[in-house]
């Protein structure tokens, strides 16, 4: 099965608002009885709601993807991602890591590192859970369902109480004139409470994140010290973000 393909799918199924499986056949190139599986894949997920010969979005224009679709895709690239953030931390640092598939990549990356670690999801929790030399603190808060994004006043309590040496942002959209942004503002409160606890942040997203604005402003590109992405991110934003005084690290 293609994580691409099924990605292909269920963006231009919510840009048109509904698609035949004939048309998206001919789209991707794929038979129908393959188009069929991916869409009852999709179905499953929440993604898509199927019919005789086709299937209509669930997902509103400019909304967020659910977790389980997103968790597939360019998932060697957050890995690669992932083990360069690991590589910039020291053994002995305190760091913040937020919601998101690339974050939860990073917790695989450090699980068996010496370090403090607080994750602003529940994903990653499970992923830290155990690991023997790491010392892992949980903030208060309300998971969102699906996401299992920690949000709320306890979460930004919880780290106004704290210092950190690196805060790991995650993004669901980037751009230099834009900043970083998210789908969900309780989130996006989250990550500028993270970003205010930490000494340096470390902002980290694949090259599909450069295609998209969110509607909550998380922050300006002048607050990042650093991006992480892979080697697929558009060459002109690479270089706005430099020009803007950020170290990107293309892996």
């Amino acid at each position: 099965m293609s994580t691409e393909r099924l990605r292909r799918i269920a963006e231009v199924t919510r840009d048109a608002g509904e698609m035949s499986v004939a048309g998206l056949a001919a789209l991707t190139g794929a038979s129908e009885m393959t188009i069929r599986r991916d869409l009852e894949v999709l179905a499953a997920q929440g993604v898509l709601e199927r019919y005789r010969g086709g299937a209509r979005s669930l997902l509103l224009r400019g909304e967020e993807p659910p977790y389980a679709l997103r968790a597939t895709e360019g998932v060697e690239a957050k890995q690669r991602i992932a083990a360069e953030v690991a590589a910039l931390l020291a053994d002995g640092e305190s760091v913040v890591l937020d919601s998101g598939t690339t974050c939860v990549a990073v917790a695989h990356a450090v699980r068996d590192r010496r370090m403090t670690v607080v994750p602003l999801s529940l994903h990653a929790a499970n992923v830290l859970v155990g690991a023997p030399a790491l010392t892992l603190l949980f903030p208060g808060g309300a998971p969102r369902p699906g996401e299992l994004a920690l949000t709320g006043p306890l979460t930004e309590a919880s780290l106004a109480s704290l210092r950190f040496d690196t805060a790991v942002i995650g993004c669901c959209g980037l751009t230099a004139a834009h900043g970083v942004t998210g789908h969900d503002l309780a989130d996006a409160a989250v990550k500028r409470a993270a970003m205010r606890s930490a000494s340096r942040v470390v902002a980290v997203a694949d090259a599909s994140k450069f295609d998209h604005t969110a509607l909550a402003v998380v922050t300006p590109v002048s607050e990042l010290d650093m991006v992480v992405t892979d080697t697929n991110a558009p060459a002109a934003e690479v270089a706005a973000l430099e020009a803007a005084g950020v170290v990107v690290r293309q892996v």
